[in-house]
């Protein structure tokens, strides 16, 4: 029989809940399309839809974390698009996977992030079964 199932790590990197200012441009025809950022990594971040967004679309965005006058700019790509049907979503919103930032600005932004907790999980996290059923095995 099983004992305990283990959840998947899907993610390399921790997300932290923060609100951010921000403006995300589509590089294709200059038009912002997002401004206000929900959640914050040194590898991307959740920002609010303003526009429609197509998955893999570059895009220039700069942001501020809240209590610093330091911005961050960076290109990126539209990494997933949540169109806010589920139960749990914020409403419409893209991911976006940082291409372009600066090693000390990343830096920064992970000291700058420390002790900001993670967003609240949506939905039930997945299970790596593989991962269960060799520990399973092993006991």
């Amino acid at each position: 029989m099983f004992g305990t199932l283990v959840p998947a790590r899907q993610r390399r990197v921790m997300r932290r809940s923060v609100r951010v200012d921000c403006q995300v441009v589509r590089e294709r025809d200059f038009r912002l399309i997002g401004s206000r950022g929900v959640d914050l990594s040194p590898q991307g971040m959740l920002v609010m839809a303003q526009e429609p967004v197509l998955t893999g679309e570059p895009v220039v965005v700069a942001f501020r974390l809240p209590r610093s006058g330091f911005w961050f700019d960076a290109e990126a790509t539209v990494a997933r698009v949540v169109h806010g049907r589920r139960p749990g979503d914020l409403g419409r919103c893209f991911a976006l996977a940082f291409d372009t930032l600066e090693p000390d600005a990343q830096a920064f932004l992970r000291g700058a992030l420390q002790g900001v907790p993670p967003p609240l999980p949506s939905r039930e996290p997945r299970i790596d079964y593989a991962e269960s059923i060799r520990l399973a095995a092993l006991s």
